[in-house]
């Protein structure tokens, strides 16, 4: 297992890497971080049905990875990364993948710390680490703050359901 990224400040908490024991607090933090920016519960309810077998698979091939931070033996906070399949792009010329971020989550007591930065400090080294010298994320309005500060910027993605 590869060392976590050194220099980060973890406010008095221990960092940790996600494994596949995570499952179902990463389903908890997604689910309650879709819910309180204002998504329908019962639709979450199916959302986290269909994603925690999705989850389940990934975290076992480490096609998504991450890091926790402890509170004596308790997550408070964690985010989720994966390398994504991208063609070549003005952004990254010579890579075919980039960096996604997903799934940041703080709980709630622990919020206004600088947690979410920290966490979003050890996804960038840990991307660099891994050879990407790209990323992105879809950001809530709480989180759209942090991101900014760390010196992410709005890109022109659009979306649609199609059907």
């Amino acid at each position: 297992m590869k060392e976590i990224p050194g220099n980060i400040d973890f406010s008095g908490l221990t960092a940790r890497r996600l494994g596949p024991n995570d499952r179902e607090i990463i389903c908890v933090h997604r689910e309650t971080m879709f819910l309180e920016a204002g998504g329908d519960p019962s639709e979450l309810r199916v959302m986290t049905e269909h994603f925690r077998p999705w989850l389940h698979q990934r975290l076992l091939d480490g096609r998504y990875y991450g890091f926790a931070l402890m509170d004596t033996g308790q997550p408070v906070a964690a985010i989720g990364l994966m390398n994504i399949d991208w063609p070549p792009h003005p952004s990254h010329p010579a890579l075919d993948q980039r960096g996604y971020v997903l799934n940041v989550f703080v709980e709630p007591a622990y919020r206004r710390r600088g947690l979410a930065s920290t966490l979003m400090k050890l996804a960038e080294a840990e991307f660099a680490q891994r050879g990407m010298s790209f990323a992105v994320l879809h950001a809530t309005k709480a989180g759209k703050p942090v991101y900014e500060g760390l010196g992410w910027a709005n890109t022109s993605e659009m979306a649609k359901t199609v059907s």
